[in-house]
């Protein structure tokens, strides 16, 4: 089969086509016919060789396709099932076949494309998770860096399901401003703005957002700490799409009486079957119209190179697929 195997850490061009044999499902595998799989920022962060990862690997933590073929002890009508799945050990989504654990595999409700469902499904389950963690209370406002992104986009609807007062969106540029207010934020501020954090504060009558969700870290990170309420705000991160964690100055923070979470870590944390409930739930929402992904393109395999350029460079509004 073609597959992207990685061979060596670095810029998007690592990311070759090869020949490869295809996986056999082991017990309680499937394996699974890919026609969509996911770029998660994650799959760029490893890519770049910033998290140790064992090296050669084919990358792709979540796939869309058929199940082709059952490992021993796993349940043989999931052949021929149209599911999403997160992939197991090195062999990964960037491929034409894919294996995947059984209780992994979610069957995709009929009313959802595959692109649809691998574009909601794992970063749907992430938004829900984290608010979840975080637990925004009906009325208080909200805030989301890096908005127009495939996580931000549903945190942003999610909050707006869970009865937040406020959900304000923060992006960079006209084009990713516009995407927010589609996604159902009530105030959006841009980046580039040196004030943008005053913005914030004015959208809260002077208070400052009761939560704040940050995927940006660096200075972006610092200007959403400004902008998160005195007195009992809540900061949650969860990425570093900038290059930087969010730098924290404990005393300010004990000062100002915050609260800083790590909400990827508590999902995470979760036992496993509640983060499957998690997909299961993203995968119902999304059927139902209140989660609604935006796939901003799909790449052929041999344009991997090119997805990743586009997520690490920060120009997609929502999600980026690869079609192998």
């Amino acid at each position: 089969m073609k597959a992207i195997r990685v061979r060596e850490f670095g810029p998007p061009d690592v990311l070759r086509v090869e020949d490869v044999e295809i996986p056999a499902p082991a017990e309680g595998e499937v394996l699974v016919a890919v026609e969509v799989a996911g770029l998660s920022y994650g799959d760029v962060i490893v890519r770049s060789g910033r998290y140790p990862f064992p090296l050669p690997y084919v990358p792709g933590l979540e796939v869309g396709g058929r199940v082709v073929a059952a490992g021993p002890g796993t349940d043989p009508a999931l052949v021929g099932a149209r599911v999403v799945a997160a992939t197991v050990g090195m062999s990964g989504g960037y491929a034409e076949f894919a294996v995947a654990e059984a209780v992994n595999a979610h069957r995709v409700p009929e009313a959802l494309g595959l692109d649809t469902a691998v574009a909601v499904a794992q970063s749907g389950a992430l938004a829900i998770g984290m608010l979840a963690a975080i637990a925004p209370r009906p009325g208080e406002s909200v805030l989301v860096t890096a908005a127009a992104g495939r996580i931000g986009s549903l945190l942003v609807q999610r909050a707006g399901v869970l009865g937040a007062g406020t959900v304000i969106g923060a992006v960079g540029g006209g084009e990713k401003a516009a995407a927010a207010r589609e996604f159902g934020a009530d105030v959006v501020v841009d980046y580039t703005d040196a004030d943008w954090a005053a913005q914030v504060r004015e959208a809260t009558a002077g208070r400052g957002a009761d939560v704040v969700l940050d995927a940006v870290g660096g200075d972006t990170a610092v200007q959403a700490l400004a902008a998160t309420a005195d007195g009992g705000g809540r900061f949650g991160l969860y990425g570093f799409t900038s290059g930087r964690w969010a730098e924290l100055d404990p005393l300010a923070i004990a000062g100002r009486g915050l609260a800083v979470i790590g909400v990827l870590g508590i999902v995470f944390a979760k036992p496993a079957a509640e983060q499957r409930a998690d997909v299961a739930l993203a995968l119902a929402e999304a059927a139902a119209g209140r989660l609604v992904p935006r796939v901003h393109a799909s790449f052929p395999l041999e344009r991997a190179a090119d997805a990743h350029a586009a997520v690490e460079g920060r120009a997609n509004v929502g999600a980026v697929l690869i079609a192998p």
